[in-house]
């Protein structure tokens, strides 16, 4: 009996595996997105497919906590600095967005003969982009860390904040909230307020000394743990302060952006991520209620429609508005025209408190879900008609247990020369590319290039990173050059890096990410340029190379100069914003 409880409990996880093993690489193959594929997988192992479960609702509870590390992982990614740049893009395209979109759609609801409370409440949910298919599609496309995804992410955080005054919105259109005094709101407030200061000064007094005794500890579980511990503590502090658990992991991410614990954080936390994330799209799936649908679709179909074209022109005219190229905005606009999550949150405070009843929350979630189906197929449509087909990776290989003397990450016209007299010698290299077109144009002249991406950690570990004499940064992208430099010597410090600098500015960069000897790509085929027409000019050899050495020395001095200017100037900045110390 014992034996068939056990097998019995395996089931439902089994099927949910799966489920996700088989649709996700389809839908991928066939181009329509890994969202999509698990949505449709959801819907048919669902009630309302071939019933394998029964409560969906029980599943998306849990699953929600993927999108809570989501943006955690998020949140290492955003370091103060870069948080405090993207203020106007936070506080001003974000709000300005929201507002607009709350007075277009809430028109929707009036126009369908709702009263104006429950039609203000239906439209703020529709407001409120899904966080997880918008981030999900941004790192599928590459596009999380570029400025224009970076102005996406910005809306997404300024969403995410507007739940909170959105709930109490709910509360105080609801039948009797009246009765609520101002204590009462201001109270709420200052526990929010309060909660935020608290899970600030733990990030920032707190979090990195415990890290650090637990890695004295060399034992790798508890680091996970605590990893854990972090992200759902955070999330549990915020929710308990009438936020969303969501910002709170997300601020939990932003004070640990800058330990040097980060890297591991990233790794510990990542695997339950994917795998809840996942979860999260396929109880989406499952609380598809074709039922409801069905009863309603005209209700559904209209509701949709509108909603999602007028939020499309909302986002659109903002877009253009704040100085977005036509080609960005239209690309902002496929992106963020569904309801998200969050809209489960604010409709189901509104049932609750009396605002809406249990048709009108089933009808208004069904509107939400079949929003958040449409959007991969609009973003494909836009991808199929607007940019260019992806490129394919057929012909390449992953990294596995690679293991040459030297990893070069990147194969481009810089990296192909570099490796040439390290080959000569008889040294080996491992070599990665994310570039699908440069690997196979490699391996049509003999090269083994593995496809990969070197700003990740688990591909430097399968490309040998950890038993590596040397490791060469190639790659023509200055900001994931010092990404990978930073990246490897968190892990490896004992490991030399080697890196193709694109100029001063860069050179300085990669040094203070713990580069070994960075080198501008130009300054020495500028110097041999400079040699050549010196002999040109019947200058004889010995002159040219002591001249030659006269112009290293000198750049070498100014560099060294510079670089040690830019050292204080950061340590004078350091000491004048640290507390003063009470004088007698």
């Amino acid at each position: 009996m014992a034996a068939e409880s056990a097998s019995f409990d395996i089931v439902p996880v089994v099927i949910l595996l799966g489920a996700a093993v088989v649709a996700v690489p389809l839908f991928r193959r066939l181009g329509l997105g890994s969202v999509l594929g698990y949505l449709a997988a959801g819907l048919v192992i669902g009630p309302f497919g071939l019933g394998l479960f029964s409560d969906p609702a029980a599943i998306l509870h849990v699953a929600e906590l993927g999108v809570v590390m989501f943006l955690f992982i998020i949140g290492l990614e955003m370091q103060p600095s870069r948080l405090w740049a993207m203020r106007r893009d936070i506080f001003g395209l974000g709000l300005a967005q929201v507002l607009a979109c709350m007075a277009l759609l809430s028109w929707v609801g009036v126009a369908l003969g709702f009263p104006w409370s429950q039609s203000v409440i239906a439209g703020a949910g529709f407001v409120l982009t899904s966080t997880a298919i918008v981030m999900q599609l941004l790192e599928e496309r590459g596009e999380i860390s570029t400025p224009k995804g970076g102005r996406i992410v910005s809306i997404l955080l300024l969403e995410d904040l507007a739940i909170v005054p959105l709930l109490a919105l709910a509360a105080f259109l609801a039948p009797g909230a009246e009765e609520m005094t101002l204590a009462t709101r201001l109270t709420g407030v200052a526990i929010g307020l309060g909660c935020i200061t608290a899970l600030v000064l733990a990030g920032r007094y707190l979090l990195d000394p415990l890290f650090r005794i637990l890695a004295r500890a060399h034992a790798r579980e508890v680091m996970t743990a605590a990893a854990l511990l972090v992200v759902l503590g955070a999330a549990l502090a915020l929710q308990m302060g009438g936020l969303s658990a969501a910002m709170g992991a997300f601020l939990a991410g932003v004070l640990l952006s800058d330990s040097t614990f980060r890297h591991q954080l990233e790794i510990d936390v990542e695997p339950f991520r994917g795998i809840l994330l996942g979860l999260f799209f396929l109880a989406v799936g499952m609380s598809l209620d074709l039922a409801v649908i069905a009863g309603n679709w005209r209700l559904v179909a209209t509701s949709v429609a509108a909603f999602m074209v007028l939020k499309a022109c909302g986002t659109f005219a903002i877009a253009r508005l704040f100085g977005a190229p036509a080609r960005e905005a239209l690309e902002r606009t496929v992106l963020m025209t569904q309801g998200g999550e969050f809209a489960f949150v604010l409709y189901g405070t509104a049932l609750s408190v009396g605002l809406i009843d249990g048709t009108a929350n089933a009808v208004l979630t069904a509107i939400i879900i079949v929003s958040m189906v449409l959007t991969p197929l609009l973003v494909l449509l836009h991808d199929r008609i607007i940019r260019p087909a992806p490129v394919s990776e057929d012909g390449t290989e992953r990294p596995d247990g690679l293991a040459g003397n030297v990893l070069v990450i990147g194969f481009g016209r810089f990296s192909q020369i570099v490796s040439q007299p390290i080959l000569a010698r008889g040294y080996t290299i491992s070599t990665i590319d994310s570039d699908p077109e440069m690997i196979r144009a490699a391996g049509s002249f003999g090269f083994k290039v593995y496809c990969g991406d070197g700003t990740r950690l688990d591909i430097l570990h399968a490309a040998g990173v950890a038993h590596a004499r040397a490791v060469i940064v190639g790659i023509n992208d200055r900001a994931a050059a010092t990404k990978i430099v930073s990246l490897i010597k968190a892990e490896y410090p004992l490991v030399p890096v080697l890196a193709r600098a694109f100029d001063r500015a860069h050179m300085m960069e990669l040094l203070r990410a713990g580069a070994d000897d960075p080198i501008r790509e130009t300054f020495e085929s500028a110097l041999a340029l400079g040699a050549r027409s010196l002999a040109t000019l019947g200058e004889p050899p010995e002159v040219i190379g002591d001249i030659l050495d006269q112009v290293r020395r000198r750049d070498a001095e100014r560099f060294a100069r510079q670089f040690s200017e830019g050292i204080m100037a950061g340590r004078d900045l350091l000491l004048a914003n640290s507390p003063k110390p009470d004088r007698p």
